[in-house]
């Protein structure tokens, strides 16, 4: 993971705060400037509630950006940059980027500055926010300088210089998306964060990562067998998942840097981990005392904790984001439903009772409502369930599209990735908004993709 170092400058008779910063990734740095402007009457709010299931987009300008020098590298990475933001921004799902054949005025030519900006001539295209940007070459280094700006309002909201190779345009963009992303929403948002999943290959299930929004698809586990299950740890080191590469259903746990691990491999079945938020601890469902039931384990595999004890089978434990409670399917009244269990009072409540098959719980990032995989009329859907505003009617995200399963929320509740046969009842990654709009498949990979999990990381330092 890259890391990030800040120190903070004040520019004397300024209205804004400097921050630079260097991102190291092997021997490659990434230097980045932050200028700020902050009216003083201006609130410290977010624009955009990326929770309310009515969200209209905000319509976004991004204008081509400025190459300073006109080199050939800096033509080449603009047109490369403008398009890697615009795909970012579009995927949030909350903002709409507008067809440029409407824009009146040209940055690139003008000005991308906040004095040299007109901005009438965009308002009058309907754009909330707009973006500018410019592109220097020296010396095979690329420096971008993007500004984000409120166009009601006339004032610069986020203004960043990012300096790199030109292999780094990628980060660099998404750097800047995660400032958007936080001064719009309060929120890092996805940028930052990656998915693991399972796919087929060569007649094999193996473990697959890739970024958030499909790009950059890895194996990472080459076992040759039945690998099923992935969980991200919350630090984004750690994977857990399942494998029959012994030949029954045993856990793996694998530290994706250091290439250490343990097996959990007791007698019988070994299924279903979740990380701990904020630990390295898991829950997992182990049947060698009969039934599956849910322990906690260490990061070694080694059993702390017996989490239920009932009749039937107990399976697919999720923990809570506070990591107090755990999320659970369990047939403990004669169909499978999803019960929650408090760990610190031991409670367990039932918070399914529509429908007789409900599965895979989720739970969303502030802990309010949890997704789950509902079968009725014998169709496989996706339903959410608000645990706060009372156990009432669930409202169903999918329907009419074959079957959908296995939900799991990004990291700031704004989108859900989830499994899909719609595509000639082949079984492939989708995404959509946590209120089930904007449905579209998530990446192109050969083979069947199944059981994604989405990273809990929420700011671009991680």
């Amino acid at each position: 993971m890259n890391k990030i170092r800040s120190n903070k400058l004040k520019r004397e008779g300024g209205r804004y705060q400097q921050f630079r910063c260097r991102v190291f990734s092997g021997c490659l740095t990434i230097i980045f400037v932050l200028f700020f402007v902050l009216p003083l009457q201006a609130k410290e709010v977010g624009y955009i509630n990326i929770s309310n299931p009515f969200l209209n987009k905000t319509p976004i300008a991004v204008t081509e950006f400025k190459a300073f020098n006109g080199h050939d590298a800096e033509v080449n990475g603009k047109i490369m940059g403008e398009q890697i933001l615009k795909d970012a921004l579009d995927f949030t799902g909350y903002l709409k980027v507008l067809d440029p054949n409407a824009f009146l005025a040209s940055p690139s030519q003008t000005g991308i500055q906040l004095g040299q900006i007109n901005f009438r001539d965009w308002t009058g295209i309907g754009a909330d926010l707009l973006i500018t940007g410019g592109i220097e070459e020296k010396e095979n280094q690329v420096t971008l300088k993007l500004r984000l700006f409120d166009t009601l309002n006339s004032k610069l909201l986020v203004g960043k210089i990012y300096t790199g190779a030109s292999s780094q345009i990628r980060r660099m963009i998404h750097l800047f998306c995660s400032e958007i992303s936080y001064k719009l929403t309060g929120n890092w948002g996805i940028f930052n964060s990656k998915l693991c999943f399972v796919s087929t290959i060569k007649g094999n299930k193996e473990i697959f990562t890739c970024e958030f929004d499909g790009h950059n698809p890895k194996q990472i586990t080459q076992h040759k067998s039945i690998s099923l299950s992935p969980s991200w740890s919350s630090d984004g080191k750690w994977l857990a998942y399942v494998s029959y590469a012994k030949g029954k259903p045993d856990i793996y746990i694998k530290n994706l840097k250091e290439k250490r691990g343990a097996i959990v491999n007791f007698k019988g079945s070994n299924l279903s981990p979740d990380w701990m938020p904020g630990q390295l601890k898991l829950a997992a469902a182990l049947s060698f005392s009969g039934n599956q039931e849910i322990y906690l384990l260490t990061k070694k595999g080694e059993i702390t904790k017996r989490i239920t004890k009932s009749w039937g089978v107990n399976v697919s434990p999720r923990f809570s984001p506070d990591g107090k409670k755990v999320a659970f399917t369990s047939n403990r009244g004669g169909n499978p439903q999803i019960y929650v269990k408090d760990l610190d009072v031991g409670d367990v409540k039932r918070v399914t009772f529509k429908g007789r098959y409900n599965t895979s719980p989720a739970w969303s990032p502030d802990g309010k409502k949890i997704a789950y995989v509902g079968i009725v009329k014998n169709k496989i859907n996706i339903f959410v369930i608000n645990l706060v505003s009372g156990l009432g009617m669930p409202v169903q995200l999918t329907m009419n599209q074959k079957d959908n399963e296995d939900p799991s929320w990004s990291p700031d509740g704004s989108m859900i990735v989830f499994t899909s046969n719609r595509e000639g009842g082949v079984s492939r990654l989708f995404v959509m908004t946590s209120a089930g709009t904007d449905q579209r498949r998530l990446l192109t990979l050969t083979g069947k993709q199944s059981q994604p999990n989405w990273s809990r990381s929420t700011s671009f330092e991680n």
